[in-house]
């Protein structure tokens, strides 16, 4: 077999590093609405801040984990940010997570499964 059309399987480790930018990705969205929510300049401009220290930090972890893995796979994964967002939404504004939500949250996680098998293939 030809060595070029071989798919390498991507390694755990950076299947786990993808799920931790992602979900650090997600704090963005947390420090996003502390900003929307803060009275006064001084905590708006540092909840703005921490929103792009974090998205800087995640483009850079982003990139690493683009060259270890198939852009579709790690694509694929992105959708997981939806669900660490209703997380972040219950235990830091009380949001509540409905039947809805977690169906789709189930739909979500049966594409990615499908998609990451997919590449071992």
């Amino acid at each position: 077999m030809n060595k070029q059309n071989e798919k390498k399987k991507t390694p755990l480790w950076v299947l786990i590093m993808l799920q931790a930018s992602l979900l650090f990705s997600s704090l963005s969205g947390v420090c996003s609405k502390l900003a929307a929510q803060s009275e006064g300049i001084i905590k708006f401009l540092f909840w703005y801040g921490m929103v792009l220290f974090i998205m800087f930090g995640y483009a850079v972890i982003w990139q690493q984990i683009l060259k270890r893995m198939p852009l579709t796979v790690a694509y694929a994964n992105k959708p997981v940010g939806l669900i660490w967002g209703m997380i972040w939404g219950t235990l830091i504004f009380g949001e509540r997570i409905t039947w809805n939500m977690i169906l789709g949250a189930g739909i979500i996680f049966v594409g990615i499964f499908l998609v990451v098998t997919a590449d071992g293939q």
